[in-house]
């Protein structure tokens, strides 16, 4: 399960949410930052503190010039030698995706330490702000959060009149594994009008057998743009199923639609765009 564990890694998922240990506005701003996560990174380019980022982890790709940050990090763990060594004056932790002893271990060598870990559409601008706060880009971050916000909302508004769709969203496929209430893809598929067909599965990221998704009878086969997950299952096996039948199925950018970042505006967009079809 190894393997499994790693992608869902950039989902943020299965480790308790841990406190902020800094406010906002408690300090002067910081110019100096570690940021340890993805999100956290393209949330900081976005308000323009992107040049203030020492170094981050695994997987922070986007914008272009974040592939030039030092990585000191990942999915198995933080160097803290090294976060020592750069004498940041703000850490931006993940609490779901970060090792919780890596974060305590920040927090008792006395590092300012801001705990970033969306677990709703409306709290990415939320988050927007209070990073503006902490590294004094007010103004931007309140601009970037407003436009978000506005557009999450006529994507709710004119969605909202759609007649519902079936659909089942392939996360991974060895094992076969999709997602249910209280994840993250599902409040974008609730902005898009859709019926997770596994929606009241027992957990939120439940592993599944094919003939399970058959009994669904899906009308739309969304999938996590990877190519060991598109390969990973011959769709044209299953016929009987609409979304097979019909051509009903969609490989979407997995980043868009992941990470609890400003672009997740992008992902909703593109998950409306594949149910619009199928409609």
């Amino acid at each position: 399960m190894n393997i499994i564990r790693k992608k869902l890694w950039p989902l943020a998922i299965s480790l308790s949410v841990l406190s902020i240990a800094v406010s906002p506005a408690s300090a002067e701003p910081a110019k100096r930052v570690v940021a340890l996560s993805p999100h956290s990174v393209e949330m900081l380019y976005a308000i323009g503190a992107g040049e203030s980022i020492l170094a981050t982890t695994e997987h922070a790709d986007y914008p272009e010039q974040a592939l030039q940050i030092p990585r000191i990090g990942g999915y198995h763990g933080i160097q803290i030698e090294r976060v020592i060594e750069l004498e940041p004056d703000l850490v931006v932790v993940w609490g779901s995706g970060n090792k919780a002893e890596d974060i305590e271990k920040l927090k008792k060598l006395g590092f300012k330490v801001y705990n970033s870990d969306p677990k709703t559409l409306e709290s990415v601008a939320d988050e927007l702000e209070e990073l503006g706060e902490l590294t004094g880009h007010r103004r931007e971050a309140s601009e970037v959060a407003a436009g978000y916000r506005l557009q999450l909302e006529a994507l709710r508004e004119s969605n909202s009149v759609k007649p519902k769709v079936k659909v089942f969203y392939q996360l991974w496929s060895t094992p076969l594994m999709s997602v249910a209430k209280n994840s993250w893809i599902q409040q974008l598929i609730d902005v898009c009008h859709g019926e997770n067909v596994f929606y009241d599965a027992a957990s939120e990221y439940p592993q599944l057998s094919l003939e399970n998704v058959v009994l669904k009878m899906p009308d739309v086969i969304l999938q996590s743009q990877d190519k060991g997950n598109i390969l990973g299952v011959d769709w044209s096996r299953w016929q009987e199923v609409p979304a097979v039948r019909n051509k009903h199925i969609y490989p979407l950018n997995a980043d868009l639609l992941h990470r609890a970042a400003p672009r997740a505006i992008l992902g909703v967009e593109s998950l409306c765009d594949a149910l619009d079809k199928a409609r």
